[in-house]
């Protein structure tokens, strides 16, 4: 699995990956999870190195994480967003790409609300000039690959192993790259996938990707070995997808009681931010088997991996060290 390289490629989604890849990037992982946990989180791995993130929407965990991931390995880091950019002037999400490839940078980390905005990202800029690996920090409801990673990560450290468990996403999967990502993650390294929430927010079209739609809450969360939460995005009612958020939590709310369902082991993950009270209710946020928090440390890991091994020949870590 060492030999694995992934230098020179972009990380546009999951499904452009093997299992033996992802495996590939969940070892070095641990390995920068060690790192990110030392007294001493200052490499130079990367030194030498630039990176832009290019964010068009909001974002904490995933922008912060990959600024650190960056930094923690030696690379220059340098951050954009809409509003503080010549977009807020008309300026094209094209013409900021080519501008920024223009300046030689190594890797390109963006977040946009157009599903294809990273395959575009990897297509339009010049090849006049080096052009730089492309990182999807979420494109859409299209993907979210270092999500996906992160999860996949953090159930592994909970002690799941992936293969043959039995995984339930709970939520609006219709409007979710998360879940997208994870579909294809978790199925190719063995688990089986659940998705339930309201019939509105989870077509049936979805089980095309080798996951299970169930038709009631409690059927999905029997025998789980772990469940991830989806955020209710508090426009969905006003829209017309949930009557109100009042009514989802009484539906698809995860509480103690409807834990309980779900075998006594059980890890339960979100990607953030939460709604204390709808989705998940404050007793489980909190709970002894909420990986929740350890997620976000773990962003930080999965993400230098992704930038270590797409930006160097991905020698091994440990011996680095």
């Amino acid at each position: 699995m060492s030999a694995i390289s992934l230098q020179g490629r972009s990380v546009l989604a999951l499904a452009d990956f093997s299992a033996e890849e992802i495996e590939r990037i969940l070892q070095v992982a641990a390995q920068m999870k060690k790192i990110v946990l030392s007294d001493n989180k200052k490499r130079d791995f990367l030194k030498g190195k630039s990176m832009v993130t290019v964010f068009s929407e909001a974002s904490t965990r995933t922008r912060s994480s990959f600024e650190l991931a960056g930094k923690y390995l030696g690379a220059d880091v340098i951050n954009i967003t809409k509003s503080g950019s010549s977009m807020t002037k008309g300026e094209s999400m094209r013409d900021t790409l080519l501008t920024v490839s223009a300046m030689g940078v190594d890797a390109v980390i963006i977040r946009d609300s157009s599903e294809g905005a990273a395959l575009f990202a990897s297509k339009v800029m010049s090849p006049k000039v080096k052009v730089p690996v492309v990182l999807n920090a979420g494109d859409g409801a299209h993907a979210h690959p270092s999500q996906a990673l992160l999860e996949l990560f953090t159930l592994k450290e909970a002690g799941k192993n992936i293969k043959g468990m039995k995984y339930v996403i709970i939520g609006d999967i219709l409007h979710s790259r998360v879940a997208r990502s994870d579909i294809v993650g978790f199925t190719k390294l063995g688990a089986e996938v659940h998705l339930v929430g309201p019939r509105t927010l989870v077509p049936k079209e979805l089980e095309a990707m080798g996951c299970i739609v169930d038709d009631d809450l409690e059927t999905a969360l029997k025998d789980a070995d772990a469940i991830n939460i989806l955020r209710i995005q508090l426009e969905r009612a006003a829209a017309g997808f949930i009557p109100t958020t009042r009514e989802y939590a009484r539906l698809f709310g995860i509480n103690k009681k409807r834990l309980a369902l779900c075998k006594p082991d059980v890890a339960v993950i979100h990607p953030g931010p939460m709604n204390r009270g709808i989705e998940i209710g404050y007793d489980v946020a909190y709970d002894e088997k909420s990986w929740i928090q350890e997620e976000v440390r773990n962003g930080v890991a999965v993400r230098m991996a992704l930038e270590y091994l797409t930006l160097t020949e991905g020698k091994d870590i440990d011996a680095l060290n």
